[in-house]
């Protein structure tokens, strides 16, 4: 599959098998993530690999925050159960103090969803499936996980092998919905040629 074709087709997968997920293509993903950009290149990134089965319920008790879920209507977290499934749950933390703040804005999280996407769509072109999973108790997955208090959680990745086959990505809105040129709200047409 070409990259066009897995960033076209890859989705949020919340459900998995009951299969394991290759070492091997667990150090794939690393590398992936490993590889993306980040500020100055000071990549901030810190994981933490989970595969231990009551490590995973822990964490997925800990991914329901009801302020957030109950105005919506949920009476969990959709992508709870997965967390507890999935045969691995990467945790995405980030130190802070290895990326940028420019006019009061910290980087890390930007650093952070960069390397997230790349860890996404590297599990879909290896057949596995994943979701960033960013509603979550910190402080109380920090003390789970050990996680000293400099470094920030940013997300949960449940992976493994989805539990439906889907070949096509989520609907998306047409480009001229979400497309401006040389100025807002100035709305060209994208000719095939040239001239």
């Amino acid at each position: 599959m070409d990259i066009f074709e897995v960033i076209r087709t890859r989705r949020s997968i919340r459900r998995f098998k009951d299969k394991p997920v290759e070492d091997e293509k667990i150090r794939t993903l690393l590398e992936a993530l490993r590889q993306s950009p980040s500020w100055s290149n000071l990549q901030c990134w810190r994981l933490i690999v989970v595969r231990d089965k009551i490590t995973r319920e822990k964490i997925s008790n800990l991914s329901y925050v009801e302020s957030f879920f109950a105005p919506l209507g949920y009476k969990a977290n959709p992508s709870r159960k997965g967390i507890a499934e999935a045969p691995v749950v990467i945790i995405a933390c980030a130190d802070p103090s290895q990326s940028g703040v420019l006019w009061d804005q910290p980087f890390y999280m930007t650093d952070i969803g960069i390397a997230a996407q790349n860890l996404m769509l590297a599990a879909h072109a290896l057949g596995l499936g994943t979701v960033f999973v960013g509603v979550f108790k910190e402080e109380k997955l920090r003390d789970l996980l050990n996680i000293p208090q400099n470094i920030r959680i940013v997300g949960i990745f449940p992976i493994g092998y989805p539990l439906e086959e889907k070949t096509e990505g989520p609907p998306r809105k047409p480009l001229n919905e979400i497309v401006f040129y040389e100025g807002w709200e100035k709305e060209i047409m994208i000719n095939s040629t040239s001239g």
